[in-house]
């Protein structure tokens, strides 16, 4: 199998989620890294590209000179993944997208649902993937959450509740450290700050479980901590297609929980929950019988969550190959591309930039809804 020539943008030492990538790219052998610029100072980014192995002409000082580079090469990479400062999500992803290149953008997607619908038309019309790293949708029992959802098992689904409430911006003396500032300036991080960092993942898993999009939203963005321009805590109420309930709490202020990302399903048959921190079980509850504990591993899952299972059970399986079971499926999907195939359908649930858009567009309402008394205000 001929590998794919992969690169990296952003990501730089002593990244939070550069490390991720490289070995969640590199775990199934699909993907071969090849270019990178790797940090904003290109000094940095030469120099860290070519400590990871990379070829002196292609450890390049920013993404400008990468995608020229490229773009000039018969042996270009065919996909590179975006892990900026959200501000240049949109600009990159578009200059590598009409390049055609195939891309994996860190989220948010964009800063605008403008610039998200933009990413989506850019991709059609150039057929080239345009993905977002929504990666805790790659753990296993996600996916088992998904499937059992789909295949009826829960009956019409009544409620989901979402989570991603932690403690990371609960100290105030952190006030003037730049990699917590930026998230509280408006010009960098958008309408939206913990909702825009962290809640998007939960309401994203929402959407993914239960396949159904986001209708409206009534929001409320509080500011425990004085003086930031953007919210550290966020309630959401809000409504889903067919019906469907959803409760959302995003925050940085929960000190005691150390990462906080859950999400429960309720159904009229049965209950799922399952916790990023636990993410080997899944408890599951049909109506009127005891709780049982699904373990990632074991036997009789779903073809999809068999599929993302990675090691043996009972051994712990973490983030990076979650975010693995991404990169495998954009992997498959592009091979098959390149072969004139068709790829194995369990691949196809990688978060598209279709979800992106629709992601984008909850926080917009939810930003709208919360500048206006928390009125219900409707999700494009």
């Amino acid at each position: 199998m001929a590998r794919i020539g992969w690169g990296l943008i952003g990501g730089g030492e002593g990244s939070q989620i550069g490390f991720a990538h490289r070995a969640s790219a590199g775990i199934d052998g699909r993907f071969e890294f090849l270019a990178g610029a790797l940090d904003a100072d290109p000094g940095r980014a030469r120099q860290f590209g070519l400590s990871l192995g990379l070829k002196p002409e292609r450890a390049y000082g920013d993404w400008r000179q990468m995608l020229a580079g490229e773009e000039a090469r018969e042996d270009r990479i065919e996909f590179v993944t975006v892990a900026t400062p959200n501000v240049t999500h949109f600009e990159i992803s578009k200059a590598f997208l009409e390049s055609g290149f195939h891309v994996l953008c860190e989220k948010p997607m964009t800063m605008t649902v403008e610039e998200a619908r933009a990413l989506v038309e850019i991709a059609e019309k150039s057929q080239r993937i345009c993905a977002v790293n929504y990666g805790y949708s790659g753990y296993p029992l996600v996916r088992q959450m998904k499937a059992m959802v789909a295949s009826g098992q829960l009956g019409r689904i009544r409620v989901a509740f979402a989570e991603f409430a932690g403690g990371f911006m609960a100290d105030s003396a952190d006030a003037d450290n730049p990699r917590v500032r930026w998230r509280f300036d408006r010009a960098q991080a958008g309408v939206s700050a913990i909702t825009m960092d962290a809640g998007i993942h939960a309401l994203h898993l929402a959407c993914y479980v239960t396949g159904r999009k986001v209708t409206s939203v009534s929001s409320d963005f509080a500011h425990g901590i004085a003086g930031r321009e953007l919210e550290d805590d966020s309630l959401t109420a809000f409504r889903m297609e067919d019906g469907v309930i959803g409760r959302a709490w995003a925050s940085g202020l929960a000190i005691g929980r150390t990462h906080g990302l859950t999400l429960q399903v309720f159904g009229e048959t049965g209950g799922l929950r399952w916790a990023q921190e636990q993410p080997n079980q899944l408890f599951w509850t049909p109506l009127n019988e005891p709780t049982r504990v699904l373990e990632r591993g074991a036997s009789g899952l779903s073809d999809a969550a068999e599929r993302a299972s990675r090691i043996t059970v009972g051994h712990a399986e973490g983030m990076p190959l979650a975010f693995a079971n991404i990169y495998r499926d954009l992997g498959e999907v592009i091979a098959s591309r390149q072969a004139g195939a068709e790829p194995d359908p369990l691949a196809l649930d990688y978060p598209t930039a279709e979800d992106g858009l629709h992601s984008i567009e909850i926080i917009h309402a939810m930003a709208e809804s919360a500048g206006n008394g928390s009125r219900w205000t409707n999700v494009p």
